[in-house]
């Protein structure tokens, strides 16, 4: 049961809020790799394209506020607190507060859909390291199930797919290619996860709900050296095919990404639309399920179901829900040095 000595901790990547920011936090994020100095700059620039600021933050704090809300009107009555991977408010930050606060026990929610190293054991390490830092050992620490073929997810995202549908001629709907976008891993990761089986899933769910069976898979925000192999094909590569198809109108689905964040705005509004237009190809970007209702309610809903109190683990589709602990060996870490990342693609494996 639910004891007022719980609470509910928001996971994320972080990003900077100001342009004196950015670097440090890109240091942060590169940290113990060997990542070449202008590769943090050319990185840099998607940032300062925004003043410095990433949209992420505030995004969370627009969750967290919806969070809130619902949990003051439907319960159960606990606190919500809020930490980042690299930058402010840090997990230990976090930890620090719920530690002062008297909470015992963390249900945690990572802002992502879906399993991976970087997306679900490397935040695993950083909740353990953090309750560490806090001192903060003694709490029970129980990671929220990914969520990638929940309906609190897929439901409003079919809805994003059918508002930016709408945005084109009528006579062009059915005939438009649906490209879903998620950020894109190292092949060595992808083969010890289920990172590309859940995004299939998820972006078939929402293809097919919508009426669009025929769909791509692809992949954006690659940030490995060329030597290594990551998941494709590349967005920007499917739209050049796309085109050279004869195909005129592409629906692009963030099907990775929870929010619009910096690299939904920049690789997909700047980037890939940048593409598009000198191609003469019509693209509209489904929005993300962002503080939609459906989806701030799931994670109350997972809340109650791995306290107990809820025993329907609701899921679409034909996988399943995933366990709430993963197996030993599952998204081990790389070997050699770990790929650096702009902001999140997160999910985590259980603590406890």
């Amino acid at each position: 049961m639910i004891q007022p000595s719980d609470a509910i901790l928001i996971v994320s990547f972080g990003g900077p809020e100001r342009r004196e920011d950015v670097l440090p936090f890109l240091e942060n994020v590169v940290r113990g790799r060997n990542v070449p100095r202008e590769r943090l700059l050319q990185v840099a620039e998607h940032y300062y394209h925004f003043n410095g600021r990433s949209p992420i933050n505030d995004q969370n704090r627009a969750l967290i506020a919806a969070l809130e809300a619902v949990l003051a009107e439907e319960g159960p009555p606990i606190r919500v607190y809020w930490g980042n991977r690299n930058w402010r408010p840090f997990l230990a930050d976090a930890f620090r507060a719920m530690k002062a606060d008297g909470v015992r026990r963390v249900f945690a929610f990572v802002t992502s859909a879906y399993g991976s190293y970087s997306g679900c054991r490397q935040y695993l390490e950083n909740l353990e390291r953090a309750q560490q830092e806090a001192g903060a050992g003694f709490m029970e620490v129980r990671k929220l199930r990914a969520f990638y073929n929940h309906p609190g997810f897929i439901e409003p995202m079919i809805e994003r797919v059918k508002e930016a549908l709408a945005g084109l001629p009528a006579q062009n709907r059915d005939s438009a290619l649906l490209l879903f976008s998620a950020h894109s891993i190292p092949k060595r990761m992808a083969g010890s996860s289920p990172y590309a089986e859940q995004l299939a899933e998820a972006s078939r769910l929402v293809a097919e709900a919508v009426g669009h069976p025929e769909f791509r898979l692809v992949y954006q925000s690659r940030s490995g050296p060329p030597s290594e192999p990551w998941l494709e094909p590349d967005i920007l590569d499917e739209l050049r095919a796309a085109a050279a198809r004869g195909v005129r109108d592409v629906v692009v689905v963030p099907i990775g990404f929870v929010s619009d964040h910096l690299e939904v705005l920049y690789d997909l509004d700047v980037e890939a639309r940048c593409l598009a237009d000198s191609l003469g190809l019509r693209m509209a970007r489904a929005k993300t399920v962002s503080a939609d209702l459906r989806f701030v309610r799931m994670i109350r809903e997972l809340v109650l179901e791995r306290a107990g109190v809820v025993p329907t683990r609701r899921t679409l589709g034909v996988l399943g829900p995933s366990p709430d602990i993963c197996p030993p060996g599952c998204c081990p870490a790389p070997h050699g040095p770990r790929p650096s990342a702009v902001e999140p693609r997160a999910g985590a494996r259980q603590t406890h």
